[in-house]
């Protein structure tokens, strides 16, 4: 793919979801290459900021009203190479559950513990800081 193709894909955003010790993650029904349980996350809309386009993806995935409270960071990320953008979100209100049965095929409220079993190649760093210090060990 040239870079040209690359820049034009629409940028993603992902929702990182913390609520009463625990991380919000969802299982894709198609997965992208190694990427089967990732965070809350979709393309970023023309016009939209990064942090609202991670909040809408929350609510149109899980049925989570979230609103986002700190942009933790942005990288090409090296399974996809799509740009992506990771929002640290506060749950406003509902209970999460798989609300776009075609995107998804199941989530799961995981423990800092259990992340490496759900992905196990690890978060990017400014992620995995991040529920460091949110998480309880």
């Amino acid at each position: 793919m040239t870079q040209q193709n690359l820049d034009e894909r629409p940028s993603i955003a992902a929702a990182i979801v913390v609520h009463e010790g625990r991380v919000l993650m969802v299982r894709r029904r198609v997965s992208e290459g190694q990427l089967s349980w990732q965070f809350p996350a979709g393309e970023v809309e023309p016009g939209e900021a990064r942090e609202d386009a991670a909040v809408r993806e929350t609510l149109e995935e899980t049925g989570l009203t979230v609103t986002a409270v700190k942009l933790l960071g942005e990288r090409v990320h090296p399974k996809t190479g799509r740009l992506m953008s990771y929002a640290a979100c506060e749950v406003l209100g509902g209970t999460a559950h798989v609300a776009d049965t075609e995107e998804l095929a199941e989530l799961a409220w995981v423990a800092r513990s259990e992340i490496p079993q759900y992905v196990p190649y690890g978060l990017f760093g400014p992620v995995q800081e991040y529920l460091d210090a949110t998480l309880p060990s």
